[in-house]
């Protein structure tokens, strides 16, 4: 069953012009945390040249992304892959690029760093990571409603929250990543563009 959620249909334009920018003309992104599936189906479209392989940790979200998938019939839209960002291998083989959207917040932090090693490990030298989400900058919030959504998020659980940007930084460095380009978007978020060196 198709799953939908407002967010992605709010971000979506925005976040591709980042990626149809930052971009080469073609190769294999991985996205993790896929969600529904709206941004896999919505960016697989506008990018014909990449192979764009799904995954996400929650059998819902899994089952949503390959209904939205045998809806639209593209033939580089890839079955969706069970992942969990803290596997030691994920199976993916070597990787042009990344893209993650709205995880880092609602997970540990061990989930971040693992997101990060990960993406170094498939990435190929120069392959991208792009994160996109809310995040803090020199310990600010960037907005009213992020200090409120970040709030809400850690009543929910103590290990969530909106992450720093230099902390951000600082893990990925430790794992070959560095950061290229910080693009703000709409709503107080944030796109982060890394690549592997």
């Amino acid at each position: 069953m198709q799953l939908h959620w407002p967010a992605p249909e709010r971000n979506k334009g925005p976040i591709l012009a980042v990626l149809q920018r930052v971009l080469p003309a073609q190769g294999t992104l991985l996205e993790l945390a896929s969600g529904t599936g709206q941004h896999a189906v919505f960016f697989a479209q506008a990018l014909p040249g990449w192979r764009y392989l799904p995954s996400d940790i929650g059998p819902e979200n899994l089952a949503s992304i390959r209904a939205y998938r045998e809806q639209v019939q593209l033939p580089n839209l890839l079955a969706p892959r069970t992942l969990d960002v803290r596997a030691a291998d994920w199976q993916v083989g070597e990787l042009d690029a990344v893209y993650n959207a709205n995880m880092l917040h609602i997970s540990p932090w061990e989930c971040t760093e693992a997101l990060l090693r990960g993406s170094a490990r498939h990435l190929r030298q120069h392959g991208q990571l792009i994160l996109y989400g809310p995040f803090r900058m020199a310990g600010q919030h960037t907005s009213e409603s992020n200090q409120q959504f970040d709030a809400d998020l850690r009543a929910q659980d103590a290990r969530w929250g909106v992450r720093d940007l230099e902390d951000i930084v600082a893990s990925a460095e430790t794992c070959g990543l560095q950061l290229r380009e910080r693009v703000a978007l709409p709503a107080n978020n944030l796109c982060l563009v890394l690549a592997r060196v």
